[in-house]
């Protein structure tokens, strides 16, 4: 079997549960393609006493086929097929009780339960009363409920009203591979790229381990790029809005969202995103804003103003994939081997640069690390001026207990960067700018997070701290 990569904390918690002394009640949730069902698989093996996987887009049928299989599969009677998610979770309550007689943990596993909810079935209060009724008095049993569909997973499991309010005992997202993930990713697959190509690489696929999958050793990253998404009727052009149909019942208006933001260098706050998509700026694009953050596709930054502005917070593009489809590949015409023919151009080159400093920001605790303030209390955000035209803004502050605020520029090259007069003089004024406005009384650090690191000259001595992308790649 395939190694797990990571997930070292996750694998902790799951065992924790597996060698628990009551009855555990395990929720899992993530983007498509992140990795969910393997890590399950793989912890636990063959120890799962019924393990099921509702049908992506299938009918309630379906749901209910794919149900009683399982129990099939499992060794289970059926006597017919279930008339409702109640008969079939009292089914499968009745088949458990010789397990949980049994000694050692008993390992139900209910994959893609959002899915099982098809024509409004109502399977949450089926599961609520399996929980509530029989399994929360079982000392043995762990039981873990998994879903792509995050929205759906939050309201109706994890902050749920009604049968399972605060009934999960554990709550586990799970996100992208980290960079250093992603080399360990690919070396295990017997890649050798360096690390600036890992680091391409993470830019167009991001740490889903998935897409990670697809590419082939055999080829460079220029020729996997080319096979993936610029192919007549490659699986990658068709994955944006199969992710979506996975996550969202309604997709189009989160669709909406993710493209204004991608046009977006530096973010939209809520208010400018309601007029840009010309709908109100009520409860329901905050939540689908706050969906689209708990599946790592966007993210919230708070801002600061003469104070921290949470209501005020600036959202982005986090979804590396998202961010190279929609500057890439979602056009009338997609030109054949076009990352051949046009690697080290400006539009590649522009792009290269916006999201390196979006993988930076992915990446605050290993530029905290670098920067040896771990044990310090840090508050991180972005800043965009009020008062200047166009609006000056710094991605990445970090604010620190001992008085200091890291003002962080980040720049990407394939070499050494060459900080220039003119650069330097930039870079100076959105710091002065941002300390005037907020009126921060911190001392501020110029600190500069390259690719390479900067070559020695004039001004590089004007420069507080460096990190370099080494420093991303640490645990």
């Amino acid at each position: 079997m395939e190694n797990i990569i990571g997930r070292d904390v996750e694998i902790k918690r799951l065992t924790a549960c597996a060698n628990s002394p009551r009855p555990e009640f395990v929720a899992l949730y993530g983007r498509r393609r992140v990795g969910k069902t393997f890590l399950i698989n793989q912890t636990f093996r063959n120890q799962f006493a019924f393990k099921m996987t509702g049908v992506i887009e299938g009918s309630l049928k379906d749901q209910f086929t794919a149900f009683t299989d399982a129990m099939s599969d499992y060794g289970f009677a059926v006597p017919e097929q279930p008339k409702d998610w109640m008969a079939a979770f009292i089914m499968l309550k009745n088949a458990l009780k010789t397990k949980v007689a049994d000694d050692g943990r008993c390992i139900v596993f209910i994959d893609e339960l959002p899915a099982m909810d098809a024509e409004g079935s109502n399977v949450a209060s089926a599961v609520g009363y399996f929980w509530n009724s029989w399994a929360s008095l079982q000392d043995n049993i762990v039981f873990i409920i998994c879903g792509s569909a995050t929205s759906w997973m939050i309201s109706n499991v994890i902050d749920s009203k009604g049968g399972l309010h605060d009934r999960i005992t554990l709550e586990l997202p799970i996100h992208p591979f980290t960079l250093k993930e992603t080399e360990a990713y690919l070396e295990d697959h017997h890649f050798v790229w360096n690390r600036q190509m890992i680091l391409q690489a993470y830019m167009v696929f991001g740490g889903i381990p998935y897409y990670l999958s697809l590419l082939d050793h055999d080829e460079s990253l220029v020729q996997n790029v080319d096979r993936l998404f610029f192919s007549e009727d490659t699986q990658m052009r068709r994955e944006f809005r199969r992710l979506f149909n996975t996550l969202y019942k309604k997709p189009d208006k989160y669709i909406d969202i993710i493209k204004a933001l991608g046009k977006s260098r530096s973010g939209m706050t809520r208010e400018e995103l309601s007029t840009k998509l010309k709908c109100p700026n009520n409860g329901h694009l905050g939540k689908r804003l706050d969906d689209l953050v708990y599946c790592d596709l966007i993210r919230r930054n708070i801002v600061r103003e003469k104070e921290i502005k949470r209501n005020g917070a600036i959202f982005q593009l986090s979804d590396f994939f998202c961010l190279f489809y929609l500057t890439f590949i979602d056009r009338a015409e997609v030109e054949k081997q076009y990352w051949l023919h046009h690697i080290n151009t400006p539009e590649i080159n522009t792009w290269m640069g916006l999201t390196f400093e979006r993988v930076c920001l992915a990446h605050i605790q290993q530029i905290k690390h670098a920067l040896r303030i771990d044990a310090i209390s840090t508050l991180s955000y972005s800043w965009r001026s009020k008062v200047s035209s166009p609006a000056a803004q710094i991605d990445i502050i970090i604010e620190r207990a001992d008085r200091i605020v890291n003002v962080c520029e980040v720049k990407y090259s394939l070499g050494e960067f060459n900080l220039d007069k003119e650069e330097y003089d930039r870079i100076c004024n959105r710091r002065n700018s941002f300390i005037q406005e907020t009126g921060l009384r911190h001392t501020p650090w110029l600190t500069m997070i390259t690719t390479e690191g900067i070559a020695n000259g004039r001004y590089t001595d004007m420069i507080q701290s460096q990190v370099r992308l080494d420093d991303l790649f640490v645990v």
